[in-house]
């Protein structure tokens, strides 16, 4: 399997550089499976697509200000990128500053010191450091965000993101009442976000690629939610493929005759085509980048080519990619 297989041509101009308002007006690329079709419509239609039973699963991870900035005690800028918390007072973190060893004191602030306490390898380090004020976007989005909470889910929750669960930036609260009131259950997950999302696939096969963890949680509640919403006939729809990753890893915790188990902990999990799924029936998402593991997943649900395929219908009629721009739904 070819990292190429999952190149396609996107003009700059379609990579959205700010969101749109109100939320739900952002436009929806529906993608049925079955039908193998496509439907223009507009994101707060989407609710014309769930039946009474369904339940919608959520992110409902917190993006943090991560970016920080700070200098060596032995003098030199250094700047860091808080991606994974690893205890009380340790963080896995991506440092932009030269030589930064295992020892290195750094000073973040009057009353607050770091020590760097063993090197991971090298990263590259610029596309994590780009930002608004202290909010970590992605390095296509050059404009400013002018309110920061436009990068977060209006149901976050849970603080230790270093990037928005993209997906679920198109609800807003009047919508999820509205799917509520339809008879759609409501499951809420967590899955910080980290550097993989970010991080291209450089290897000519895909299947090469190591995927980093993150941290994710599926409680009991939410396990119980979901498998009774599918006992009963339900679907199981995921908002975002952090969801997906999410449910699929709990899939590996269920019991016999159930689509998830609860558990906490890290995943490692790296979905390609030729996955099978066990745990999701339909998945709202957003255009991602080109080779990226994102793109992957998503193959893997729908089908490379069809995929692909859609993505080429987007660019000629005009939505907007990336993490402020448009969605899909894929049926």
């Amino acid at each position: 399997m070819k990292t190429d297989d999952f190149s396609y041509t996107l003009p700059p101009e379609c990579i959205a550089q700010e969101p749109v308002e109100p939320r739900d007006s952002s436009r929806l690329l529906v993608l049925n499976r079955k039908a193998d079709k496509l439907e223009h419509r507009v994101f707060r239609q989407i609710i014309d697509y769930f039946n009474p039973g369904d339940v919608l699963v959520l992110n409902q991870t917190r993006v943090i200000p991560a970016r920080v900035m700070a200098h060596k005690l032995s003098g030199g800028k250094v700047e860091l990128l808080l991606l994974r918390k690893e205890g009380d007072t340790a963080w896995e973190t991506l440092v932009g500053g030269k030589k930064i060893r295992e020892g290195t004191q750094l000073m973040i602030a009057d009353n607050l010191a770091a020590t760097v306490q063993e090197d991971l390898g090298d990263q590259p380090v610029e596309p994590f450091l780009l930002k608004v004020g202290q909010m970590p976007l992605p390095p296509y989005i050059h404009t400013h965000l002018a309110d920061p909470e436009r990068y977060q889910t209006v149901y976050s929750a849970v603080e230790g993101s270093a990037a928005a669960p993209t997906a679920g930036l198109h609800f807003t609260p009047g919508l999820l009442e509205q799917l509520e009131q339809k008879g759609v259950s409501i499951a809420r997950l967590t899955l910080h976000v980290g550097l993989d999302t970010f991080a291209p696939v450089t290897e000519e096969d895909a299947e090469a690629h190591v995927i980093h963890t993150e941290w994710c949680e599926l409680t009991e509640e939410a396990a119980y939610t979901i498998n009774e919403a599918s006992g009963k006939g339900g679907r199981v729809i995921a908002a975002g493929t952090t969801s997906v990753r999410t449910l699929e890893t709990g899939a590996q915790y269920a019991a016999a005759g159930l689509r998830v188990g609860p558990f906490s902990g890290a995943t490692s999990l790296f979905i390609l085509p030729g996955y099978e799924f066990k745990a999701v029936d339909a998945i709202i998402t957003n255009f991602h980048l080109p080779r990226s593991t994102l793109l992957m997943l998503v193959s893997a649900f729908a089908g490379r080519e069809r995929v692909l395929s859609a993505y080429v219908t987007a660019v000629k009629e005009g939505y907007r990619f990336y993490s402020f721009g448009d969605a899909m739904l894929i049926l």
